[in-house]
């Protein structure tokens, strides 16, 4: 098991053991300085739109002084509907820790302007995390949204109010937290919530929790999941090996498989401009830390030895800056070797 820092690429490791008695790598990171893409995951970009696209959110510019100008009215309104475009749900704190700058408590502007969005039916509110209202965007305000052309286009995309009020909110709020965590002020519009990963053929179809259009050396996307301390072990442990699946399904190349040659399905329809199989960031949260980390270590004992690239670390160690357990490495011939067969298109 290794450690990781956002976004990054892996340097150098030393090796430490785990709690349990494993070793695990502590690995050290240098900056991926390349920009994020405005673009859904895993999907072709629209050539208009710049590699180097500044995917960040603005926020107030210092004056002459030192300190922070306030934020406009209009700036604030049009941030948090780009946020929740993102994001999906979110409360007015995590609002402002994206939206005004850094070090500020800018929840009085963001509550104002959620109730000028909720007069103008662009955003609403569903259902509460803790004491926490949770905001949504309406179906207006993503059409709004879209209108505006500030997000890569994604017409396949929700406004979270039925997940809200059927309960769900507070992972919702997780999730938002974990892209919070991982540095979601510079890099806010690469990333994209409940992405659908599904292959008929094999009837596997499940749903990514965000994924971070953001390339690195070996990929164009970060896969994340997020365990709010509401799944079983065993759930929790099938979510990760379904993602081996899915890395492992092979289809023959031309319509009827006559060409002799196969290809990943993930590489070829999904994620293009890969490499190797995106990493899965697993993030546990919503238990006491000690019992967090204790469903880590399980974590990496029920996959030890899948064959995908595994990052797992709590929600307090991501805030805190500390790094990730790796939890597996990219392994494509073992895979291979573990799904042999290929299937027609």
């Amino acid at each position: 098991m290794t450690y990781h820092h956002h976004a990054r690429t892996t340097a150098a490791a030393d090796v430490r053991p785990l709690a349990d008695g494993r070793q695990a790598s502590v690995v050290t990171s240098a900056a991926n300085a390349a920009a994020a893409t405005q673009e859904t995951a895993g999907h072709t970009p629209d050539p208009a739109v710049s590699r180097r696209a500044d995917t960040s959110l603005l926020v107030p510019e210092a004056s002459a002084t030192g300190t922070s100008s306030t934020p406009t009215a209009s700036r604030v309104r049009a941030d948090a509907l780009r946020m929740l475009g993102c994001v999906r749900m979110a409360t007015v704190r995590q609002m402002a820790q994206l939206i005004t700058a850094e070090g500020s408590d800018g929840r009085s502007y963001v509550r104002r302007a959620m109730q000028q969005l909720k007069v103008q039916g662009l955003a609403e509110t569903n259902g509460k995390s803790g004491r926490d209202r949770i905001w949504n965007l309406t179906p207006s305000g993503l059409k709004a949204l879209a209108e505006g052309n500030e997000l890569p286009s994604r017409p396949r995309a929700g406004t979270g109010a039925r997940g809200i009020r059927a309960g769900f909110g507070p992972h919702g709020i997780a999730v938002t937290e974990t892209i919070l965590a991982y540095g979601g002020r510079h890099h806010l519009t690469g990333w994209q919530v409940e992405v659908n990963h599904a292959i008929k053929t094999i009837g596997l179809s499940f749903s990514t929790d965000a994924v971070l259009t953001l390339p690195t050396a070996t990929s164009e996307a970060s896969l994340f999941e997020v365990d709010n301390g509401t799944m079983t072990r065993a759930r929790l442990a099938k979510e990760v090996w379904d993602y081996e699946r899915y890395a492992g399904h092979r289809v023959w190349e031309g319509a009827r498989g006559t060409i002799g040659r196969t290809y990943d399905f993930w590489a070829r329809h999904r994620y293009t401009r890969s490499r190797l199989f995106p990493t899965l960031h697993v993030v546990l949260t919503g238990l006491p830390e000690h019992r967090l980390q204790r469903r880590l270590e399980a974590l990496a004992r029920d996959v030890d030895g899948i064959t995908i690239a595994v990052l797992a670390t709590t929600l307090p160690r991501l805030k805190r800056g500390e790094p990730w357990y790796e939890l597996a490495v990219d392994d494509d011939y073992r895979r291979r070797t573990r799904y042999p067969q290929a299937f027609s298109r």
